[in-house]
């Protein structure tokens, strides 16, 4: 599943992408790479320590 979510955000936002409707619109656009990157993989760590320290002290 998370080969497949990967693959997905690597080709949904890839530079030249159009949306569904197919109108180029040039406005400025937040970079999606660096801001929810770091978010995500913040949330990701915090979820994954809890998670041991609770497997890892009450077994």
């Amino acid at each position: 599943i998370m080969a497949l979510v990967l693959m997905h955000l690597i080709f949904l936002h890839q530079t030249g992408s159009t949306n569904p409707l197919g109108i180029k619109s040039n406005i400025n656009k937040i970079p999606f790479h660096p801001y929810f990157t770091f978010k995500d993989l913040l949330g990701f760590s915090i979820a994954l320590i809890l998670l041991m320290m609770l497997i890892l002290i009450n077994p």
